[in-house]
């Protein structure tokens, strides 16, 4: 049986990845929207990187920042227009280390 001082979190692995901020362009943006839709709340919980809130006013924003690109908001709102989502520009975005 492993001890828990050797386990590996996926906590401990994802902060071994780096991501480079493209200020000012964010490769993925929320449509404005007067209520969320289910989709919408739903990537405040299952977004991996955490880049979707709720804001004060009960809209959902995103910080691109950290962004992991897999997809999972795509899969939930890339077909209803609730969400704009394009890849990072050359150089931005994750770069992911494998260890």
């Amino acid at each position: 049986m492993t001890s828990a001082a050797t386990k590996s979190r996926v906590e401990d692995k994802l902060y071994q990845n780096r991501y480079l901020v493209d200020s000012g362009r964010p490769h993925i943006k929320v449509r404005p929207h007067q209520k969320p839709s289910a989709n919408l709340l739903a990537l405040t919980h299952v977004c991996p990187a955490k880049c979707y809130e709720l804001n004060d006013k009960g809209q959902v924003e995103i910080t691109a920042d950290g962004c992991m690109e897999c997809g999972t908001c795509q899969i939930l709102c890339g077909t209803t227009g609730e969400i704009e989502w394009n890849y990072p520009r050359g150089g931005f975005g994750i770069l992911f280390k494998f260890g």
